[in-house]
């Protein structure tokens, strides 16, 4: 029973747009009332009526290490002490910018923000600025944050509720957005044949995450390079969900492409409010103090948020085996299912990083593909989960996240309860 959930639902409406902070919160597309949550350790959530959960949404990816892991929670508590936020430089930002750096070798200059969208919204200013052109390309089904320009053809929970653009947004802002096809080279190159001299840069998930999760194709990064490079665009990578999770450093280390601008969020502040952007030197070199392009932040790179990142980044670098570890998981989950479901779903994984798509369609590797999955079976799929003890994003169109916490006991659960499900 959800009573204290239903009850904080009808007093959170009176004060919050649809009773949350965040749409896809509000678990209209599984027709339920939202859970609110009270506590997380390890790979447990606890929700305000006590119910307890094995939680695969891992606050959307930064929970790698599992929720409130003793030594970033020691950090974390010590840094407070010292005060929360000075607006101010501080030495963490120099530590976690070479920790970045470490990891991600193309991110020689990088910049702290506050969010995700923020670094996105950043890294695309850049790209203009040192371009000199106006137009970007995105791709149907790519979530990049929500600012203004990238609202078109969203994913996320903007798939979610059905609106995949935003009122209050001027056609202006969006006319220099062009949108592709994830994993259709064509639709690329038609748009850079139309507009040969004013495509400042691409921008993609190397590994779509707001559809679910998309694969790339073999070759398509490749090609995404290639063509920035003859046309003289920037390849943005839009890691925000991949850094630091599909491997140390993120999709560009996994297949071994390298972009010329980086974002990232989620891990890299440890699950605190974190973001950055970063890319080659002469690139970020354009960026204010040094350059014309103006960005800034009074919270960026505070104290807290940088001591959870450092300590996180660094626990994910001293341990070897983690991302094995990770995949053997999320892969066992992926193969259970593939077998209970199959003609019935299909499921995509990397890593750790996997989606189940309530679709006979056999593949699904684009937005389309995503867009034929049966909405109301899923939300069956969902309430089934949640009456068994497990917590799944409240959408077809989300990723499902496994954490270094998660226990054999409890991905043996999981997989029970999954098989009894899908036969």
């Amino acid at each position: 029973m959800n009573r204290n959930s239903v009850a904080l639902y009808e007093e959170a409406k009176k004060r919050m747009p649809g009773g949350v902070n965040s749409p896809v919160r509000a678990f209209k597309a599984v027709n339920m009332t939202p859970i609110f949550m009270k506590s997380a350790k390890g790979d447990k959530i606890k929700d305000e009526d006590g119910n307890e959960y094995i939680d695969y949404v891992c606050s959307w990816g930064p929970g790698i290490l599992g929720h409130a892991h003793p030594k970033v929670i020691e950090n974390v508590k010590s840094a407070c002490d010292n005060g929360l936020t000075f607006g101010a430089p501080t030495k963490k930002e120099i530590e976690i910018a070479n920790l970045i750096y470490e990891c991600f070798p193309t991110m020689e200059v990088s910049r702290l923000v506050s969010s995700g969208t923020e670094a996105v919204m950043s890294a695309i200013r850049v790209a203009r600025g040192y371009t000199g052109r106006n137009k970007i390309i995105k791709f149907k089904g790519c979530y990049h944050g929500h600012s203004d320009g990238l609202l078109v053809k969203a994913g996320s929970a903007a798939l979610t509720t059905s609106v995949p653009d935003s009122a209050g947004v001027p056609k202006d802002y969006t006319k220099h957005t062009l949108v592709a096809n994830y994993n259709d080279e064509d639709s690329v190159k038609e748009l850079f044949e139309s507009n040969k001299d004013d495509i400042a840069a691409v921008i993609v998930e190397p590994v779509a995450a707001n559809m679910g999760v998309v694969l790339p194709k073999d070759g398509f990064l490749e090609f995404l390079r290639d063509i920035t490079k003859q046309y003289g665009a920037l390849l943005i990578f839009d890691e925000v969900i991949t850094g630091f999770r599909l491997s140390l450093g993120g999709a560009q280390e996994y297949f071994k492409i390298k972009p010329d601008l980086t974002t990232l969020g989620k891990i890299v502040g440890g699950g605190m409010p974190v973001g950055a952007y970063g890319g080659r030197e002469d690139i970020m070199r354009y960026v204010s103090p040094d350059g014309p392009v103006y960005q800034a932040g009074t919270l960026s790179g505070n104290p807290i948020a940088t001591a959870a990142g450092i300590t996180t980044i660094k626990m994910l670098q001293e341990d070897k085996d983690i991302y094995k570890r990770l995949e053997k998981k999320t892969t066992k989950i992926a193969e259970t299912v593939r077998k209970a479901a199959k003609g019935k779903a299909v499921v995509n994984q990397i890593g750790s990083l996997m989606s189940i798509f309530c679709t006979d369609k056999g593949v699904v590797n684009n937005y389309d593909g995503a867009l034929s999955s049966d909405l109301a079976l899923y939300a069956d799929y969902f309430s089934h989960m949640i009456k068994n003890g497990i917590y799944i994003a409240p959408s077809q169109f989300e990723a499902m996240f496994i954490s270094d916490a998660h226990s054999d006991e409890d991905i043996a659960k999981t997989c029970r309860v999954l098989e009894d499900f899908w036969k």
